[in-house]
């Protein structure tokens, strides 16, 4: 007899209306918030496509590589998304997120990514275009604890940006 597992899912699933698709955006800032790569690329199809920047990771296991470096050169991350838009399998975000790099010189990325998602919400495919800029550290706005975004800590719209 074989023994064939069901695809994993990853609540919540498509077809989006606005609660999900704010739902599914909260729960990918989380999982970025950990800076755990095997956790985060979980989130992602065997087989996802994507675009960061000028690199285009293909797979978990690019994922997994790529995450290991982002976050070995960027210090105490801290992430905020936002969702842009949605349609049935598809969301748009923007995002802000802190960081220093090995000198002590901080940064805030700016960026949108556009996601799309299979039937059982796995990301398929993720584009995304991101600015940096240098800021002093006393132009940071992201204090919380390394981890997960408070639930009373503001968003990008509440913080201007």
């Amino acid at each position: 007899m074989i023994n064939i597992k069901p695809a994993p899912q990853r609540p919540p699933l498509p077809p989006f209306n606005l609660d999900s698709a704010t739902q599914k955006v909260r729960l990918a800032e989380d999982g970025w918030n950990t800076r755990d790569p095997q956790q985060v690329a979980l989130v992602y199809t065997e087989d996802s496509q994507w675009r960061n920047r000028h690199e285009f990771p293909r797979g978990r296991a690019e994922i997994i590589a790529f995450l290991e470096h982002k976050w070995q050169r960027e210090h105490e991350y801290r992430l905020i998304k936002e969702i842009w838009a949605h349609d049935s399998h598809r969301i748009a975000v923007r995002f802000a997120y802190e960081w220093h790099d090995d000198h002590g010189q901080w940064y805030r990325s700016y960026g949108n990514e556009n996601w799309e998602f299979d039937d059982n919400g796995l990301m398929q495919k993720r584009y995304a275009s991101i600015n940096d800029l240098a800021i002093d550290a006393s132009r940071r706005l992201f204090y919380w604890p390394q981890g997960r975004r408070p639930d009373d800590h503001p968003g990008l719209s509440e913080l201007g940006l």
